[in-house]
Parts: structure tokens; sequence; C-alpha cells
């Protein structure tokens, strides 16, 4: 493959390790990092010092991506804006959807030779412990008034459009919640932070599938020479409760976990509460009815699909949960 490989969202959880391996794998990269994305307190070295092609711009703002594009071999598309909270929020929709639009467009351009798309699992139907839901289950996300999910749906929806109406070369990639080290932010990780404090005092009734970041990044880069034009994969590895999921992760850090079951009602109850609480304040309340909601279901998928084409590795849990914790303590979150 000739060229740079173009990674947007390079400054985030994923982006960063999708960076690395590309590094790792001899390619050269080119980085849209958004103005402003790393502070001087930031942990992390900057991707530059790495030999990055770093180029500030803002999706919301397709006159700083001008060139943007122009001699990449390929585009990884990871940035996005993975918030819930407040449930509804037109900024999710202007980088997720919109800002997803912009760079399909730089890529017709460009005539990239790949486009993967990295989407979220979320987009597709869930599925019970023993059928868990798979890339052909329709969306069912919807009831959730998400901006979030609903965005990444309509997003997905505009790439597999590319594909149909330009013969666009995309692959749509969809990780489940990743845990591992580098999250500085942080975002998903931030799970392991409120168990390790003790924020936590309950578990909710529902549960979701884990996987190990770097995991998402081999795949995702695989994605580039292996997986079929317009198909998408659905990255994960692990399906568990969250009272699974929190004592292995109470285990890994040497922290009690939640021992009390949340009832639903009683979580509905907390959930209408803290809306109720960021209509008159005026800010989000830490919880809100859409992602109570979310919590109370199980979001379990299968993930046989994207092992047999992308070859997705399946790092153990308690790897990525271990080297995670480390990673914070290390750099004094802990």
């Amino acid at each position: 493959m000739q060229g740079p490989v173009l990674v947007t969202g390079a400054g985030g959880f994923l982006g960063r390790h999708l960076v690395l391996e590309l590094l790792q794998r001899g390619h050269s990269v080119r980085a849209l990092v958004r103005p402003g994305r790393a502070p001087a307190s930031f942990p992390l070295p900057p991707l530059s010092s790495l030999g990055v092609d770093v180029r500030m711009g803002d999706l919301c703002e397709p006159a700083s991506l001008f060139g943007l594009a122009q001699g990449c071999a390929a585009i990884i598309h990871a940035a996005a804006r993975a918030e819930v909270n407040p449930a509804r929020n037109p900024a999710v929709w202007a980088v997720n959807d919109g800002g997803t639009e912009t760079i399909l467009r730089l890529a017709r351009q460009a005539g990239v030779q790949r486009f993967v798309y990295v989407g979220t699992a979320n987009v597709f139907g869930f599925g019970s412990r023993l059928q868990p839901g798979d890339e052909t289950r329709p969306y069912a996300g919807q009831r959730y008034g998400l901006d979030y999910m609903d965005s990444k749906r309509a997003a997905t929806n505009r790439v597999l459009q590319a594909v149909a109406e330009w013969q666009l070369p995309a692959v749509l990639v969809h990780p489940t919640f990743m845990l591992g080290p580098g999250d500085a932010k942080p975002t998903s990780n931030a799970l392991l932070l409120e168990l390790y404090r003790g924020k936590l005092p309950g578990y909710p009734p529902g549960g979701k599938n884990y996987v190990h970041v770097r995991d998402v990044a081999v795949a995702t880069v695989n994605a580039l020479s292996m997986g079929r034009i317009g198909e998408s994969y659905i990255l994960g590895n692990k399906n568990l409760s969250y009272r699974e999921a929190f004592a292995l992760m109470a285990r890994q850090m040497g922290v009690r976990p939640p021992v009390w079951p949340v009832p639903a009602p009683l979580a509905r109850l907390y959930g209408a509460a803290c809306d109720v609480q960021a209509r008159l304040t005026g800010h989000p309340a830490r919880l809100n009815a859409s992602m109570v909601a979310v919590a109370g279901d199980g979001h379990y998928f299968n993930v046989h699909k994207a092992r047999t084409e992308l070859g997705l590795p399946q790092t153990e849990l308690e790897k990525a949960i271990s080297e995670a914790f480390h990673w914070f303590k290390a750099h004094h979150y802990v």
C-alpha cells in the first residue's frame, strides 16, 4: 500500500492504539487531531514525537480539512463523540454523522484504496448469552433515545450508501466495550476508576461484551487488507453480566466488588430523578434515564465473523483490566 494511512480521531483512546499498530507494521501515518485535544498535562507523548504527520482540524469545519486526505492510500475513520450524557446532544450528531459525511467525501476525492469505518456494536441488535446478537440483527438502540447510538447508526448507513453509490472500498468495524492501557481522558476505562474508588454501590441487571483495545486496533488495521468490501464486523470478546464483570475487575485491582443488585424499578426511578435534576439545573446529572435503560439490558454479541475474516485476537479480559489499572497507577490516576 503506497502512501500514508490517515487516522481520524488519532488523539483518542483507540486512535492512539491504531497509530501505534500502524507504525509497528511499517506504515507511514497521517493523524487528524482536533485542536486543543491534548493539554500540557496530557500523560502521553505527542504523536509528532513518534514520526507521525499530525494535522490539526475539526470535522465540523470542513475548511480546516483542506488537503487532509490527498496522497493517502487509506483512511481509518475513528473520530467520534461517544457521549451519552445528556442523552440528546446536537454536537454528537454533528461529529458522528456530519463528520463521517465530510470524511467520506474526502475519501472519494482522494481515491483511497481502502476506507475503514470504526463504528460501534450498538448499531446492531443485541441478544442473550445463549443467542448473542451479530451483524445480521437490525438496529435496536432507538428504544433508548440516545443520540450517540442513533448518530452512529446513521453514520453506518452513510458508509454503506457510499459503498453502493460510489463503489467506495469500505470495510466497517464495530467495537464493543474497550478496556486497556493509555485511556488518558479517561473514557471507557473510567469504569475501572469508579469501581476502584468505591463509587459503584451495586450492579445493574444487564451486561455487555468487553474487548482489549489492542485487539480492536489489530483487527481494524487488518481491515486495510482483509475483510469484504461493504461488510460489517463486530470487534469484541467476552460477554459478561455486570455482576460478573465488576467481580472480575475488582479482583484484578484488589478491591471489593459491589455486592448488591440494583432492582430495575429502583434504577428507573433514579434515572428519572436524574433527568428532573438535569432539567432544573441545566446541567447533566450523574446518570440519565437512557443510560439506566441500557444498563438494564444484556448487550451480548457474537464475534465469530471478525475472528474468522479479520483475524481478531482474543486477549484475556484479565490482561486488559490489569494493563489499564497499572497504567492508571503509573500515571497517578489512583
